[in-house]
């Protein structure tokens, strides 16, 4: 028989306490396991760990009452029931799946909501921006000028997505690739950032860039391929190293003075082999780990950390929760979804 490895979180001394003191919760989805992972405080301040299952999920986006999650085939909006004050069986939040989207297959990768309330995702298997619609599997927003047309053969590997002022602004790709998976071949030094409203390429010769995000006036990303999470220097497209970190980086939050950074154990198959991420784990004496890293801004540093063992050996997208002190979310593999029951403000006929 074959033993499932169980799941193993440890988190350095002090991780709860500064959870406490930001008052924050983390959420994190690993599509490799097929999970959705919210981390909050327990009352004894210990650490609360709350997961659910949910097929390759993978984008995640959250303001704290709401959360969007992409999964195998459709992507999810999950509602907080709870009011102000109330509780359920100690936890602060209970996310509800009330909305989900049939898209199909389009191996969705970073989701966010614009100020106008349009959500907006990385619709990777076509190389283009997409939203939901209530009849068809998405409507196409836009796609990067190097394609020469849509088409469901992952061509460059889209797959961040940056707002700035509440729009969509920036993406990550893996390649300028135009061919069916042509992004495999430009893995080193293929990849690049675009600016989604003037076309124009910002950065290149990128090793698999993930996870773009505007913070405090700097454009940052993950240079996943070489494990240095920076900024692009917005006048010359330089990237800026600021950290290293064990591990091929997917998923950045921010929090006041923090980044929060997600990464994930080297796979055996050649998408995530042979990169310069090898060579530098190699030179730091290190091995790759799957975790969750907090980077202070100012001084670059590691602070706190997440190492997750187990099942769990890669991660994909990481949010920050605001004024949540310990979450839970409802699934479909039990059947407690069925009895909890939330009743809307009477309306008159």
């Amino acid at each position: 028989m074959t033993t499932v490895p169980a799941l193993e979180i440890n988190a350095s001394r002090q991780f709860t306490h500064w959870m406490l003191e930001q008052k924050l919760s983390l959420g994190f989805t690993t599509y490799q396991a097929g999970k959705l992972f919210l981390l909050g405080l327990q009352p004894n301040g210990r650490l609360s760990v709350f997961e659910r299952t949910f097929n390759r999920c993978l984008g995640l986006w959250g303001d704290g009452q709401t959360l969007w999650m992409s999964s195998l085939y459709q992507l999810w909006r999950f509602e907080n029931v709870l009011e102000r004050g109330q509780s359920a069986a100690g936890y602060d939040r209970l996310y509800i799946p009330q909305v989900g989207y049939t898209t199909g297959d389009l191996d969705i990768h970073d989701v966010a909501v614009e100020k106008s309330g349009r959500v907006v995702f990385v619709n990777t298997l076509f190389g283009c921006l997409a939203t939901i619609s209530d009849t068809h599997s998405f409507v196409p927003l836009w796609k990067p000028p190097f394609l020469s047309k849509l088409a469901a053969e992952d061509r460059c590997h889209l797959n961040g997505l940056a707002l700035e002022n509440g729009k969509a602004k920036y993406v990550t790709a893996v390649s300028q690739s135009d061919v069916a998976d042509g992004w495999r071949d430009r893995r080193h030094d293929g990849g690049c950032l675009i600016d989604v409203q003037s076309n124009e390429i910002i950065a290149s010769g990128l090793s698999m860039p993930h996870s773009p995000r505007v913070y405090r006036d700097k454009l940052w990303l993950l240079n996943s391929g070489t494990g240095f999470f920076g900024h692009i220097d917005r006048g010359t497209g330089k990237f800026e190293k600021v950290a290293f970190l064990p591990g091929y980086l997917r998923g950045v939050a921010f929090h006041g003075d923090f980044a929060i950074v997600g990464t994930s154990k080297s796979r055996e198959n050649k998408s995530l082999s042979g990169l310069e991420l090898d060579n530098n784990l190699k030179s730091a004496d290190a091995e790759a780990r799957c975790g969750v890293h907090v980077i202070d801004l100012n001084s670059g540093d590691v602070v706190h950390w997440i190492r997750i063992e187990g099942v769990v050996s890669e991660l994909y997208d990481v949010v920050c929760l605001p004024g949540v002190v310990r979450p839970q979310a409802l699934g479909f593999k039990t059947d407690e979804i069925r009895r909890v029951l939330h009743i809307g403000n009477e309306n008159v006929l």
